[in-house]
């Protein structure tokens, strides 16, 4: 399905282009969210990486997979405004709103666990809303952070262990 539509749209086909806008729009708009923190910024970050699609279809490789393509330009298009802005914004909850994956989990339960991954280290916050709100692979993840897959494993490993430290308090408090 994608190999049509990215052939299209190295043909300069623009209905391709907003077939596959409209299929990654939603995603990148809550992945840049969970990355930056900050709703302008994600929305400037998704619109600068898919210009960059436009422009670069051409030197996409079609044997890896177009997901991790554009999400490694989203993450760096994330951090390259980030950069810029070198400030830190409130935390938005509202992209874990509408996700399949957490609607078994009470909304409080993943505003709490959502907030607690929003204050960890980029370090670790990044490859854990990839892998686990987003669904990637850890080769994908590495691909996308162009990272050894080695070091996904490790920080997913030490993201999570945070994570469980941090649940562990909030229980002992809530008793």
């Amino acid at each position: 399905m994608h190999e049509d539509i990215l052939e299209e749209i190295k043909k300069g086909n623009r209905d391709a282009f907003r077939h596959l806008y409209d299929e990654y729009a939603g995603y990148a708009i809550r992945t840049a969210k969970a990355i930056t923190r900050n709703d302008e910024l994600a929305k400037d970050a998704v619109q600068e990486a898919f210009i960059r699609v436009y422009r670069n279809i051409s030197s996409y490789d079609s044997t890896l997979s177009f997901g991790a393509w554009f999400y490694r330009i989203l993450v760096n298009e994330c951090n390259r405004l980030l950069s810029k802005e070198k400030k830190v914004v409130p935390t938005d909850t509202s992209l874990m709103e509408g996700n399949p994956k957490l609607t078994e989990h009470s909304e409080e339960g993943v505003s709490d666990l959502y907030g607690i991954i929003q204050h960890l280290a980029d370090l670790y916050r990044i490859p854990l809303l990839l892998k686990y709100i987003k669904g990637f692979s850890e080769k994908e993840i590495a691909d996308i952070l162009n990272l050894n897959q080695n070091t996904v494993k490790s920080r997913l490993f030490n993201g999570r262990n945070l994570l469980r430290e941090q649940l562990s308090l909030m229980e002992m408090e809530g008793n």
